[in-house]
């Protein structure tokens, strides 16, 4: 086990670059940990860089594939994006010393500059991923050196060998082992998060001031497999720019109104539980959703309503916009005569289905908006609302290709067809339809190329939530082709064409394929 061919010393020069790699995260990631300061781990910042850089095409594409988990499919294209550079630069540094120092150095310049840039960022931030490199360059040093030391100890016979080959073994696997164990230990520890948790678990929300009115006995209708009314907290979709969730003291947080008003606007979180909230039922969706696609929910939600507090700043003539602002710098921009709807229940929210927003729906306070694709309305972790036009600013999806106003389309959805148990029963086909701050007024399924059909519909709860759909259908055996549609309270009906997501959200018949026994 003493011989060393060029092909063994190029993969252990390739451990070393990847120790190294490991160490620099690790320390990094400890350093962010113990000075509180989630905006320091060079990962989540690159990572948050990459997702500002990328054209708007590619991520509607990545949120087509993968869902709800598009942020784990960043961390793991990151995290081969690391390796090999990690690879690359033990080779070098092994090859054509000091060259693999100097790519560290550059890799690190890069990482502290995404850092840097990110909105929630301090003059604090760039530390941690400073140390980290550092570390990582000493351990790309000792290993190289001692590495060389065990090739060249080959020549001088097997015992000389074997000693320095132990060296080299203690080193790499002590050093490997310290990296893992501090990095789990710092993702463990994120104090801030757990502080946080701590005190929204704690929070009582008040009383809404303007209940909602109760839900209909009829709203649900009880079939299995359909999607509930309410989305649980747990389950509700969740598509957002932020890799890391922010966390966000809410002692401290304040919204601030700003921009072509008379008079700015500051108020804290207690301040505002302190004002008479609303309690409304909104069903939001991601204008990324695909036809017959899940990003989409239902919730409860406990606010302020949002047109409150611009009156209470007095917007200018010739104002049309709100630009919302997130901690995290994700902006949105809502048509402000939207806001300002007397019957329209656009809140900034604090509560969720009877609990204070999970941290991950953005706690303490985000922006609820129905009739809107969340990208132009639904802004988590909300600091600024800067009242302004549609010609001076622009939201954060607005020059990545995306329409400017967000209205959401009318949509239905297959969630359940149920075949029966005995061949001649009827088979129940089931979903969902929604046109928000409109209302469903009829829902129709088709069979193969025949007739539409008027399908049951639940109770609607108001015109700014979901409704459960049911019809029967006495199936004879075969295969069959299966389409849904539904027509707005306004009369119009959604159109049979398949449109992508973008730039405006998506288009067309739900259909689902069944083989009848």
């Amino acid at each position: 086990m003493t011989g060393m061919t060029p092909r063994r010393v190029t993969l252990w020069s390739a451990l070393v670059g990847m120790l190294a790699g490991l160490v620099t995260l690790a320390i990094a990631e400890a350093i962010a940990a113990i000075m509180v300061l989630p905006s320091g781990s060079p990962l989540f910042g690159v990572g948050s860089f990459v997702i500002d850089i990328v054209p708007g095409w590619f991520k509607t594409f990545v949120i087509a594939v993968f869902g709800t988990g598009d942020k784990i499919a960043l961390f793991v294209a990151l995290g081969i994006l690391v390796l090999v550079l990690a690879v690359g630069i033990g080779i070098l540094q092994y090859r054509r010393s000091p060259w693999g120092l100097v790519a560290l150095a550059a890799v690190g310049v890069v990482a502290i500059l995404a850092v840097v840039t990110r909105a929630e960022s301090n003059a604090l931030s760039s530390i941690p991923t400073l140390v980290g490199v550092v570390g990582g360059a000493i351990v790309l040093r000792i290993g190289t050196d001692r590495l060389h030391r065990w090739t060249a100890a080959v020549a001088s016979g097997p015992e000389r060998a074997a000693v320095t080959r132990r060296g080299f073994l203690v080193m790499f696997g002590a050093t490997t082992a310290g990296a893992v164990v501090v990095g789990l230990g710092a993702r463990a520890m994120n104090a801030g998060t757990t502080a946080v948790n701590t005190v929204r678990e704690a929070l009582k929300l008040p009383a809404p001031t303007t209940p909602m009115a109760p839900v209909p006995a009829g709203a649900s209708l009880g079939i299995p497999g359909i999607t509930s009314l309410i989305s649980s907290n747990e389950t509700f979709y969740r598509i957002d720019t932020a890799l890391q969730v922010p966390v966000i003291d809410a002692d401290t947080w304040k919204l601030k109104v700003t921009g072509m008003v008379e008079r700015e606007v500051e108020i804290s979180f207690a301040e505002l539980l302190a004002l008479p909230l609303t309690e409304h039922m909104v069903t939001l969706m991601c204008v990324s959703n695909e036809v017959g696609g899940n990003l989409v929910g239902n919730a409860t939600w406990l606010g302020y309503p949002i047109r409150e507090l611009l009156r209470q700043a007095g917007p200018l003539a010739g104002a049309d916009m709100v630009l919302s602002t997130s901690i995290d710098g994700f902006t949105a921009g809502t048509p402000l005569d939207v806001l300002l709807e007397e019957d329209r229940q656009s809140l900034l929210a604090v509560g969720m289905n009877g609990v204070p927003l999970p941290i991950e729906h953005g706690f303490p306070v985000r922006m609820v908006v129905p009739g809107l694709y969340g990208y132009v309305s639904a802004t988590k972790w909300v600091v600024e609302l800067t009242v302004t036009t549609f010609a001076d600013d622009m939201g954060y999806w607005t020059p990545r290709g995306w329409s400017a106003l967000g209205p959401v389309k009318t949509a239905s959805r297959i969630d359940v067809l149920r075949t029966p148990d005995v061949p001649g029963g009827p088979v129940a086909v089931g979903g969902v339809a929604w046109a928000q701050h409109r209302g469903i007024e009829r829902v129709e399924v088709r069979i193969d190329d025949g007739a539409w059909h008027e399908a049951t519909l639940a109770d609607a709860v108001s015109t700014d939530t979901w409704r459960q759909w049911v019809y029967e259908w006495d199936a004879p055996s075969g295969n069959h082709l299966v389409a849904v549609r539904a027509t707005d309270a306004n009369g119009d009906t959604q159109g049979e064409t398949r449109v992508p997501p973008a730039p405006n959200g998506s288009e067309g018949y739900h259909t689902v394929s069944v083989t009848i026994p």
